[in-house]
């Protein structure tokens, strides 16, 4: 026993010594397998790199590890629900309530541009206007540029040091005038860029005259036309001072008064408040558009309006021209002064002492519609008629008085022709009223197909179309031409039918003939005061053209024959822009011509909105009869 009790402690020594050696290796392996993946992630971003060193105030993006298939579909479909915050539209009072901000240079604008570019990508539209002077006449370029958001926020740019070569345009401010998903509003805000592209080089683009939107949206308050002031007057209640003083300040002054920023500024904050209550988004709860398709949004509500010059009554005037003209020289003490562009354009019609639209329109005297009936010998309604033409049968003993209110008369003889069912637009009475406002004390007769297209129909589809004269108020009469001019010159470009041009001109002066009338009529007024080499030539000129040979002397009557010339000549390339039209539509038959016809109708109520049309009115009225009584083959004779 004295000899195992050594080995037996050896032996229990070498196992314990075993034993906690596993252990303790045990201990480490497990702890080597517990240390968190991440934590040399966090290690690295506590340890700040020698770029973040340098520069401290960037920040940087933090990368998370990997996670679990479960953790990162719930993050994904987190972020899919997140709704963005609601677009709150201020109303005017507070849009108009923001001061503007003045920028005469570069880092100015860059400074600006962060809060001017946030704002445009909540809603991507800029109200717009430019301001310039004119020294004796002539405009110079534009010395300030005026642009608002949505919010108020009102940025005037001074073009001076810009224009003068002392600094370069900020690819920002370039950008965004041209940019195609930023709408610029206003009112002649196409004429101003066709300034900033003449003095500067800019494209402007995407621009919607305010004048399009009020005349499409037919509000009844817009009474005063259709410059700003007015517009801002009737629809806003919010007067604009546009007093000769401020509108020909000096605009290139080095520094501007506070009532040349504060009537800079409301110019372009007007604009946009105008842009958002014609649209209703000022009147629309919750968000305007969901997130992503703002602009998508603005464009449909503005359809057909964008990039569209607006177009008076006369066609191709300037506004700001026509302002000019209109505009009253003033002098200074030592200097004349300089004027500022006016863009105020009045209505439709030019009519420059700012009366209501379609006053100087002629109104009916009489009411249009009489409401008599005319009825077949058995009885059968046939058609209304006024008392004037109901009362000839009358007289010509073809037909009797049936009853005196409502006034009928049956006929005598069998019609060329009946309804084909009792529920005929013919057979139906007519109200003596505005079929778009309901204004009933003056009104003309519209011709929804202008004439110019209805004379060339052939006269199967000319019978019986007072279908397509309907009843407006003087107002509402001439805003709606403004809205036929437009759809004239689509029409005009489709089939390369010209308006106004060489081409659609009956008659042609002959440069040839003036010549010669004007040389004629030299020699007979002055005789012999000319000198000799001047008569001679004079003369040479009037006998080639008459066919006299030089050496024969130029006989009186001669004289007196080519003084009096007509220097007009007949076109022979003249195609009237509606038959040309008319001509276009009829290659394709019948059906063709339905389609102009039917295109002219939706375009009336399309633009005007009409909320009083008398029953049964159709955009495809007669159609299925024309069709069913000539066939689709009809050979088509123009008028």
């Amino acid at each position: 026993m004295s000899h195992r009790g050594p080995l037996t402690a050896v032996i229990t020594t070498v196992l314990g010594a075993t034993l906690g050696g596993l252990l303790i290796w045990r201990v480490y392996r497990t702890k080597r397998k517990k240390l968190p993946s991440v934590q040399k992630v966090a290690d690295s971003v506590e340890a700040p790199s020698p770029v973040e060193k340098e520069f401290p105030a960037v920040e940087f993006q933090y990368i998370r590890p990997p996670r679990t298939a479960e953790k990162e579909s719930k993050t994904v479909e987190c972020q899919t629900t997140k709704v963005p915050p609601p677009v709150q539209i201020p109303s005017s009072d507070q849009l108009l309530g923001v001061k503007p901000v003045m920028v005469s240079c570069e880092q100015e604008w860059q400074q600006l541009w962060p809060l001017m570019q946030k704002e445009l990508s909540v809603l991507p539209v800029l109200g717009f206007d430019c301001e310039w002077v004119s020294m004796k006449g002539r405009a110079c370029a534009v010395s300030l540029l005026q642009m608002a958001t949505y919010s108020g926020l009102c940025v005037l740019v001074r073009l001076l040091a810009f224009r003068d070569g002392q600094q370069q345009f900020p690819l920002s401010l370039v950008e965004v005038l041209r940019d195609p998903q930023v709408l610029k509003v206003g009112v002649g805000c196409d004429e101003d860029g066709k300034r900033l592209t003449r003095n500067y080089g800019f494209s402007l683009t995407c621009t919607v005259d305010l004048r399009y939107l009020a005349l499409r949206k037919r509000q009844s308050s817009v009474n005063n036309g259709l410059s700003l002031k007015s517009l801002a007057s009737d629809l806003l209640n919010v007067s604009l001072d546009k007093s000769l003083e401020l509108r020909c300040s000096d605009w290139e002054a080095d520094q501007l008064t506070l009532e040349q920023i504060n009537y800079a500024a409301r110019d372009a904050q007007v604009s946009i408040a105008l842009f958002l209550h014609l649209l209703g988004l000022q009147s629309e709860a919750g968000p305007s558009f969901p997130s992503g398709s703002s602009f998508s949004e603005l464009a449909s509500r503005c359809q057909g309006l964008v990039d569209v010059p607006f177009r008076g009554r006369r066609d191709g005037d300037d506004g700001a021209v026509e302002g000019e003209r209109r505009r009253r020289t003033r002098k200074l003490a030592v200097n004349e002064s300089p004027e500022s562009g006016d863009q105020q354009v009045p209505d439709p019609r030019k009519n420059n002492k700012r009366k209501p639209l379609g006053v100087g329109y002629s109104a009916r005297k009489s009411p249009l519609y009489d409401n008599c009936f005319l009825y077949a010998p058995d009885g059968q309604p046939l058609c209304t008629c006024d008392k004037k033409k109901a009362k000839w049968y009358l007289d010509k003993g073809i037909g009797v008085l049936q009853s005196e209110d409502p006034f009928v008369v049956r006929l005598l003889f069998e019609p060329s022709g009946r309804p084909d069912s009792q529920q005929d637009y013919y057979l139906t009475a007519k109200e003596n009223l505005c079929v778009v406002c309901g204004k009933a004390d003056s009104y003309i007769r519209k011709n929804i197909v202008p004439h110019e297209y209805r004379r060339h129909f052939p006269t199967e589809m000319k019978d019986h179309n007072s279908h397509d004269i309907l009843l407006l108020c003087t107002s509402c009469h001439a805003a709606s031409n403004v809205h036929d001019g437009f759809l004239k010159q689509q029409l005009a470009e489709e089939f390369a039918a010209p308006q106004g041009c060489e081409e659609g001109v009956r008659l042609l002066e002959d440069s040839d003939r003036r010549r010669v009338r004007s040389a004629a009529r030299a020699l007979l007024s002055a005789g012999e005061g000319l000198p000799e080499p001047r008569r001679e030539e004079l003369q040479v000129l009037i006998k080639n053209f008459m066919n006299i040979k030089e050496e024969q002397k130029l006989p009186m009557e001669v004289l007196q024959q080519a003084a009096s010339l007509e220097t007009r000549i007949l076109n022979e390339t003249y195609t009237p822009h509606g038959l040309k039209v008319v001509r276009a539509h009829a290659e394709h038959g019948l059906r063709g011509l339905m389609d102009l016809e039917r295109r002219w109708r939706q375009h009336f109520l399309t633009t005007m909105q009409p909320r009083h049309l008398p029953p049964l009115w159709s955009v495809d009225h007669n159609h299925s009869k024309f069709l069913r009584k000539y066939g689709e083959d009809l050979p088509i004779s123009l008028n």
